[in-house]
């Protein structure tokens, strides 16, 4: 005998009922205002209970005719208004359990009713209930007969969890709650960009950098730097994986999208260990007023981890201003270039940072930009500045740093290029500190100042301080390899071979193409008298630095035949052949590092051969020249040939580096 399929009618959960049939959900017999998107997303949820439903399939079946950027919107706030009307929270979910970048799940046992029969079914966990089901009021009112009885059996298997488990499993297993665990790190993941458009990619990833920036101005947080969560764009990396490789706690994602002048951003904060999302919200704007939504969505998540801002950090987080979009626009472009750390984009950096001073020239943030591109073609030597020395280049920072911070005293990326050019350009030691303690007091987290403070510190000999700089900027920024190379140069000039070995190992085997920590590891070998192990990372680093092949078998020649020696007369020759050429034809090429070697550089190969005097003359015109890599003469171990010479006391009287 057939019969027609079930129908289902009812769906009926806790104190709630859906009537599919009527589109009404009601509570204890009350009808509740719900309709549309949010109640089809609980329907499709009830339908599923204890499953997990992905985004996609919410997608498909409840905004089919719609774009992905509507659905992302549509969906979290029909979730939102779910939560709202049952009384749920995100953080400790009774009914709708979030799962980041999968879906969702319900989590309370469900009681279907179908047309055809009166029979209703559990669908989820929990012991399936035949014949008709009573009314909410005749369950409860059964319910609390029992309740005597149930509450003594109850309270006996919780003694004994306890004792089993301890407390908090307890509650965890109980409750359904996991223990709440501290959130000490984060870290901002690449926000992704909705417009579709590649070529706004400037806009999500400086608001990525922007939020980074905010949130680093709370010193309870260890807040991962850009440069190594960058490489997590568009990654099919899960959370979990991405927090333990970040060593972090939680984990905010999001997205960005841009519609004329306005701009929606969404983000998520989200527990590594165990996974559980903790906060999620929306936030639309003007762009004019992109620096008031940037601190509003920082502290949201602050307010989510549950650390207490200082005074201090109240006020630099709420300091907003508006904007000029189009300068803001062609700022964050200046920082998009400048953050390729190469001479071309530095250059169209520096232009677009120009562009945005002409726009809002009461604006700090392109003065801030400009000068830390300065101070980049400064560090690079002749590989980013041509025949530019830091003499030249080192002025322009400190001017625009000067004006960033007339403009705004708040901007830790000023104070550092600021100490960074009392440092290199007029080594006034004092100030320089000044200018560095300021700028991590004023942002924590932000790597680069602890980098070039680990550098000032081993330029002046406070060896332990240095080292410990370095270590908290490697912690803050574990995948940078400037940062990495940075923390290798201070570990080798504190003469700590071992952490330089170490350090170098690891940035080799993250980023085994970066040719700084091959040139690290190799010093750190010929210090410690492994010869043949120096020699062969120098040139390996040589042919990553771009050395011609031809180039390079010479120098294995020099090598085998006359050993370190040879090596290093081959390296003084091309140094030679190479400044011949850049004068006659410009920026030479095939010649490795020494296209770009400073005149310290040089003399570090002149002190090996031996050819002191040579290398006091090479010496004086690097420190004519302020050569980046002069600061250190107080301490670098390649000078120990020569460090008693009176002339060697001599320029570091000059340098007053001599206390």
């Amino acid at each position: 005998m057939s019969s027609s399929a079930p129908v289902v009618r009812v769906l009926r959960f806790d104190i709630f009922e859906l009537d599919v049939r009527a589109g009404e959900l009601r509570k204890q017999g009350v009808k509740v205002r719900l309709q549309g998107q949010p109640l089809q997303v609980l329907e499709t949820l009830l339908r599923r209970a204890g499953d997990v439903v992905t985004r996609e399939e919410l997608r498909t079946q409840i905004w089919k005719a719609d774009t992905f950027v509507d659905f992302d919107h549509s969906l979290h706030n029909a979730i939102a208004r779910l939560r709202e009307v049952l009384g749920d929270s995100a953080e400790n979910p009774r009914y709708i359990e979030t799962l980041p970048r999968r879906g969702y799940r319900f989590l309370v046992p469900v009681e279907s009713q179908d047309r055809t029969q009166s029979e209703s079914k559990s669908i989820a966990a929990g012991t399936s209930v035949m014949g008709q089901v009573a009314p909410a009021a005749d369950i409860e009112r059964r319910a609390y007969g029992r309740r005597p009885k149930v509450l003594a059996v109850a309270l006996v298997l919780a003694a004994a969890l306890i004792g089993a488990l301890g407390l908090s499993r307890v509650r965890e297993r109980l409750l359904g709650q996991p223990h709440s665990h501290r959130i000490d790190s984060l870290a901002v993941l690449p926000l992704a960009d909705l417009s579709g458009n590649p070529d706004q990619d400037f806009f999500a990833d400086g608001m990525t950098e922007a939020l980074i920036t905010d949130l680093g101005k709370v010193s309870a947080l260890r807040v991962i730097s850009r440069t190594s969560v960058v490489q997590y764009k568009g990654t099919k990396k899960t959370l979990p994986e991405i927090a333990r490789e970040l060593n972090v706690d939680a984990l905010v994602e999001g997205t960005v999208l841009r519609s004329g002048n306005r701009l929606r951003i969404t983000a998520n904060l989200v527990q590594a260990s165990p996974e559980r999302h903790l906060w999620a919200e929306s936030y639309e704007s003007e762009v004019g007023d992109i620096l008031t939504l940037q601190g509003q969505v920082a502290q949201a998540v602050a307010r989510a981890v549950q650390v207490k801002l200082t005074p201090e950090e109240e006020k630099l987080m709420g300091n907003a201003r508006p904007v000029n979009p189009q300068a803001h626009d062609d700022y964050l472009k200046g920082r998009y270039l400048c953050n390729k750390d190469t001479r071309e984009p530095i250059d169209k950096g520096i232009q677009y940072f120009q562009k945005a001073i002409d726009e809002a020239p009461n604006d700090p943030l392109a003065y801030a930009g400009l000068a830390d591109c300065y101070v980049l073609l400064a560090w690079g030597g002749d590989i980013f500045a041509g025949d530019l020395s830091p003499q030249e280049i080192m002025p322009k920072a400190r001017d625009a740093a000067q004006k960033a911070l007339q403009l705004d005293e708040g901007l830790a990326e000023a104070h550092t290029t600021l100490a960074d050019v009392e440092m290199i350009l007029d080594w006034n030691w004092a100030s320089a500190e000044r200018e560095f303690r300021r700028a991590i007091e004023l942002n924590p987290n932000y790597s680069a100042a602890h980098s070039w403070y680990a550098h000032y510190l081993a330029a002046m000999g406070r060896f332990d301080e240095s080292m410990a700089e370095a270590k908290r900027s490697l912690e803050l920024d574990p995948f940078s390899e400037v940062t990495t190379d940075f923390a290798e140069w201070a570990f080798l000039l504190a003469r700590r071979y071992d952490l330089t070995i170490q350090q170098a190992k690891k940035s080799i085997e993250v980023a085994p193409e970066f040719p700084w920590a091959h040139y690290e590891l190799g010093w750190a070998y010929e210090r410690t008298g492994r010869t043949g192990e120096a020699v062969q990372e120098l040139m390996k680093a040589e042919e990553l630095f771009g050395m011609s092949q031809e180039r390079l078998a010479e120098l294995r020649k020099a090598y085998h035949e006359s050993g370190e020696k040879g090596y290093w007369r081959k390296m003084l020759e091309f140094c030679r052949e190479a400044s011949k050429q850049s004068r006659t034809f410009g920026s030479p090429s095939g010649y490795g590092s020494i296209d770009y070697f400073q005149n310290a550089e040089v003399a570090w190969v002149q002190v090996r051969l031996g050819e002191f005097n040579t290398a006091f003359e090479t010496l004086e015109r690097a420190l004519e020249k302020h050569d980046t890599n002069i600061i250190y003469l107080k301490v670098d171990p390649f000078w120990d040939a020569i460090r008693p010479d009176p002339r060697f006391q001599n320029l570091l009287r000059r340098m007053g580096s001599t206390k």
